[in-house]
């Protein structure tokens, strides 16, 4: 029952991804705004049919294939079941209920029935042109069975959503509290349905009733946003002064490394209220924290509600939504003086209880040496881990292989997976490849908390999984048997490795990406550069020039392979930026140019533009930093390796 309540939630997405628009139309429609009336009437034309958008949505969810005849049933669906009921009882009112049920009903006879085949004068309708039609037919069945009995569960939907939402105090703090509990297992998403999309009608200005939190809201009802303003204070204020928290709190020479991801998240939570990249930071990592964080929301959601403020949004609870509705809030500068007060409740109480019970919060797990050598053993040119087809070999892997997966998806941020065999999971393996959690949930049930990049990195999981996941293309696969024999060789002395191009040189636990930072790629140093043509540091030939330009692999004449990777997750610019002046397989002397940056694109457009330079086959040698700060292109002594 969990499984599929989850994929309830997943598929909610589809629809819920409507709502930036239809806010965003009746806002800037409204008189307060451009005064544009057919504006604010083509965003109310989403609000006022979202079953119809939750039947589409969910029926494509639930489709094994995304299919859009699973979708067109879903129309026929809500639209059958709608028109059904009203024939019977003209005074039932199923709401965006009728939406998800025709949703999930449709998107289950299309697994069942995508592939059925009649005889040859019925074969027109088989395979994906019956689905609609079975569809229907069991809507007509549904429609007679609602008609008649729908009005219990209806008083007893209205009875409780006239007690959440007349019960003061108690019911925004529940609600709350509940709303963040349920994100774990990805419930979160069918209770903010009901109260936002279900809860509560009210008459527009035009004579339409409308339903749901949001929508009352957004069309001036005065007694809607108290369950929706709590959530500026904690998405806005809170949860970033936590981040401050775990960034003040990691390990000294881990602060680098993590720094970057939470000023990132944070940031993200700020503008737009996309949270979840933050509380799976830390939910799995310590759960204690969480369940602080559940009872701030619902403390926020009390405050706010006692200090009768009224706030809306139509996507988060972000600085763009906190803007955009602030011409139609209650109180809404109160919010920045109660986040104010919550973002100090957080640090402090955050950093009191990481530092006091030694919580495992980013930066400060415990480190597993035995694996950072495994994971350097795998760190060949090609396999740098931003690159998500490399790395949808690794999760592959991890999860024990594409013959191990039995059904792949994904949400906001999160892998979800029906795996054959569970225990073949390598939990550890998929933390050191950039996930910050693992949840298993049922007997076969796997979850793989990925961040916002999920979609992706999931895509790119699927296509590997239809060819049997193979290895990627290594350009080189390791020392040929003459470089294992002269193994006493592989060293660099001070002249034979220059600096590949001015800039500041930097040790390598400072890069602010936690698999370079950490040594998985192997060791090596980075350099901030203040030109724009790197060179090579070192005579030998070109093993490899990416696709997307932003990084080169180089083998020395004694076997060291180098790996210069230009910038930080530049793999996404897809070759923007750079201009590469060499080939794969040509020989290369100290000081030739190998790659001409633009460094203002690149610095726009990506995280960082701070470069490793990785040794990514080092065995039992070890290599010396010898010089830190600025340093012109061709200085040597940089480093050596015995």
């Amino acid at each position: 029952m969990l499984n599929f309540l989850q994929r309830i939630g997943k598929s909610l997405m589809f629809p819920i991804a409507t709502l930036p628009a239809a806010a965003l139309l009746v806002r800037l429609g409204m008189d307060d705004m451009f005064d544009i009336p057919f504006v604010t009437a083509a965003g109310n034309g989403i609000l006022e049919n979202l079953s119809l958008i939750f039947a589409i949505g969910i029926a494509m969810g639930f489709a094994k294939d995304g299919s859009g005849a699973a979708a067109l049933a879903g129309a026929v669906g809500v639209l059958v079941l709608e028109s059904g009921i009203e024939g019977i009882n003209d005074d039932i009112d199923m709401g965006v209920f009728a939406g998800i049920i025709a949703g999930v009903i449709a998107g289950m006879l299309y697994n069942k029935y995508h592939d059925v085949q009649f005889p040859e004068f019925l074969s027109f309708f088989g395979g994906k042109r019956f689905i609609p039609i079975i569809t229907s037919l069991v809507m007509v069945a549904l429609s007679f069975v609602f008609g008649y009995l729908w009005v219990y569960p209806q008083y007893v939907l209205d009875s409780t959503a006239n007690w959440i939402l007349n019960s003061g105090e108690i019911g925004v703090g529940v609600y709350g509290v509940l709303n963040r509990l349920f994100i774990p297992v990805g419930l979160h998403h069918v209770m903010n349905t009901i109260i936002w999309f279900d809860f509560g009608t009210f008459t527009a200005a035009s004579g339409d009733v409308v339903r749901g939190e949001i929508n009352r809201f957004l069309n001036g009802d005065p007694d809607a946003g108290y369950f929706l303003a709590g959530f500026f204070p904690i998405m806005m204020f809170g949860l970033p002064a936590a981040c401050l928290a775990m960034y003040a709190a990691a390990k000294k020479h881990r602060k680098a490394a993590v720094g970057g991801m939470f000023l990132s998240i944070g940031l993200t939570s700020f503008l737009t209220g996309v949270t979840e990249p933050i509380e799976f930071s830390f939910m799995f990592l310590s759960p204690l924290l969480y369940f602080v964080h559940a009872l701030l929301t619902g403390a926020a959601m009390v405050v706010a509600y006692m200090l009768d403020i009224r706030h809306g949004f139509g996507f988060s609870a972000g600085l763009i939504d906190f803007s955009l509705n602030y011409g139609i809030a209650q109180n809404p500068l109160l919010l920045v003086v109660v986040g104010l007060v919550f973002a100090a409740i957080y640090f402090v109480v955050f950093y009191f209880l990481i530092i006091k019970l030694d919580l495992k919060t980013p930066g400060r797990e415990d480190e597993d040496e035995d694996f950072v050598e495994e994971t350097q053993e795998v760190g060949q040119p090609g396999n740098e881990m931003n690159d998500q087809d490399v790395k949808a070999y690794r999760y592959i892997e991890a999860l024990g292989g594409a013959n191990n997966i039995k059904s792949l998806d994904y949400c906001t941020t999160r892998l979800r997976l029906q795996m054959a065999e569970r225990d073949q999971v390598n939990e550890k393996a998929l933390k050191s490849y950039g996930a910050r959690g693992v949840m298993k949930v049922g007997k076969e049930n796997l979850q793989v908390i990925v961040g916002t990049s999920v979609e992706f990195l999931a895509e790119a999981m699927k296509k590997r999984m239809e060819q049997g996941n193979p290895a990627p293309s290594q350009p080189a696969t390791g020392p040929t048997k003459q470089k294992q024999a002269s193994r006493e060789l592989r060293q660099l002395n001070e002249k034979d490795f220059v600096m590949p191009v001015k800039g500041t040189v930097l040790p390598l636990e400072e890069v602010p990406d936690e698999v370079f930072a950490q040594g998985m790629m192997g060791p090596g140093f980075a350099i901030d550069p203040a030109e724009d043509t790197f060179r090579s540091p070192v005579s030998g030939k070109v093993v490899q020039v990416f696709p997307t330009k932003h990084a080169i692999g180089l083998e020395t004449d004694n076997g060291l392979e180098i790996l210069i990777h230009i910038g930080l997750d530049t793999v996404k610019l897809d070759g923007r930026g750079f201009e590469t002046l060499v080939q794969t397989g040509q020989t290369v002397q100290q000081g030739d140019p190998l790659v001409r940056v633009d460094l203002h694109f690149v610095k726009s457009n990506a995280p960082s533009i701070v470069t490793p330079v990785i040794f990514t086959n080092l065995e039992k040698e070890s290599l010396t930093l010898h010089k830190n700060g600025a340093q012109s292109e061709g200085q040597t002594g940089i480093i050596t390796i015995r």
